[in-house]
């Protein structure tokens, strides 16, 4: 009896651009399927900061203290807010039978980021993780590593 091939996902990301590309084999080529852009991601802090809140005084009370309630510093803010995009879509993706498993290929400062989403999103447990900026790089070189790592 045949065993049916499985259908990977491959998920190259970083805080600024997720793209999703489809291997058929365990040693196949990869197909680009899809990307999703995140434009406040290549932003610099001091421009994510220019939205915040101001002082103010109070009526009654200690004087002046600011507006905002900003506890997560905004650079993360932005990357937990793309990595829940990727995951929910990944997520999805695994629900419909669009795939069988997932790799994550990610920047390392975004890996735990994006594995943390995964698994509030779904659940979904990725079959590879590997921690390397790859983003902008061919399909051969994302190949190559995938290979060395399988």
């Amino acid at each position: 009896m045949l065993t049916p091939k499985k259908t990977t996902w491959v998920v190259i990301a970083d805080e600024a651009a997720a793209i999703f590309y489809e291997r058929k084999s365990k040693r196949g080529t990869l197909a680009e399927l899809f990307q999703l852009t995140n434009e406040a991601g290549r932003k610099k802090t001091g421009e994510l900061l220019s939205d915040r809140g101001g002082r103010s005084f109070d009526s009654h009370g200690q004087g002046r203290h600011t507006m905002g309630k900003e506890k997560v510093d905004p650079k993360k803010h932005v990357a937990m807010a793309f990595a829940k995009i990727i995951a929910k879509r990944i997520s999805s993706a695994v629900r419909d039978g669009e795939c069988d498993e997932i790799a994550l290929i990610a920047a390392p400062r975004f890996l735990g980021v994006l594995r943390n989403a995964l698994s509030r999103a779904g659940n979904v447990v990725p079959a590879l993780s590997i921690d390397k900026e790859m983003v902008g790089k061919n399909a051969a070189a994302i190949e190559r590593l995938l290979d060395t790592h399988a």
